[in-house]
């Protein structure tokens, strides 16, 4: 059965969540405070986890940076906020999802649903990220592998989320080609690309961070400003 795990300092809502989500067969604990989330995470870690940005005792994205460093199981940030800021914050400290309160609980389920779906999709032992043969990318100190879901740079592991994972090696398997922002968005997330969406520049900013990139000259993922991003072959 499938671990979830909810954290909201409203009571109310959590166990509204709870309920929810039981229904539809998965284990679900709750926590109403940082503290104790972070205790049930360190003793037994979730599949799945629903995170309030308001919290008493710490905020949201000081939880997430701290899971981050390993844990990469899907995370959906709950918050009251809908400013844009928030919500690039989120998804580049690594959040996979982002859902402004008040909600309808039934998405909220259908974006749970979502999420365990991609996981299961990207994670090591999956075997449908791409139909290509190609298994590992190797240029330039940056080692990719499919077959492992590892990345190294100068032989120096670095940890990424599933979705992260899978954006840079989609990259790398089109290596010398310049991806669209919406391409990248509709093969990783396999929704419909907006215009107005910026979940594709947060988590590009996110991996340039984890791969110790300079900001204005990048060596490994570089923007063709106007079209898209690339990575050399």
């Amino acid at each position: 059965m499938t671990d979830i795990l909810i954290v909201d300092d409203e009571k109310e809502i959590a166990d509204m969540l709870a309920t929810f989500l039981a229904n539809e067969n998965y284990h679900v604990n709750t926590a109403y405070n940082g503290a104790a989330a972070l205790a049930l995470i360190n003793t037994q870690p979730p599949e799945l986890l629903l995170l309030d940005v308001m919290l008493p005792d710490m905020d949201g994205f000081a939880i997430l940076r701290e899971i981050r460093r390993n844990h990469f199981f899907p995370v959906l940030m709950l918050t009251a906020k809908g400013e844009a800021l928030d919500k690039i914050t989120g998804l580049s400290l690594g959040a996979d999802d982002y859902i402004t309160k008040p909600f309808n609980p039934l998405e909220v389920v259908a974006r749970v649903k979502t999420q365990l779906r991609r996981y299961q999709a990207y994670n090591p032992s999956a075997t449908q990220l791409d139909a290509t043969e190609v298994q590992q990318y190797d240029h330039n100190g940056l080692y990719v592998s499919l077959a492992s879901h590892k990345v190294t740079l100068y032989d120096k592991e670095i940890k990424l989320t599933p979705l992260e994972f899978k954006i840079l090696w989609y990259l790398c398997v089109h290596a010398g080609a310049v991806v669209s922002s919406e391409e990248l968005f509709e093969q990783v997330w396999g929704e419909k690309y907006l215009d107005n969406n910026n979940t594709v520049m947060a988590h590009i900013a996110r991996l340039r961070e984890k791969l110790h990139e300079p900001p204005r000259q990048p060596k490994f993922i570089k923007t063709v400003w106007g079209v898209g991003y690339t990575i050399e072959s």
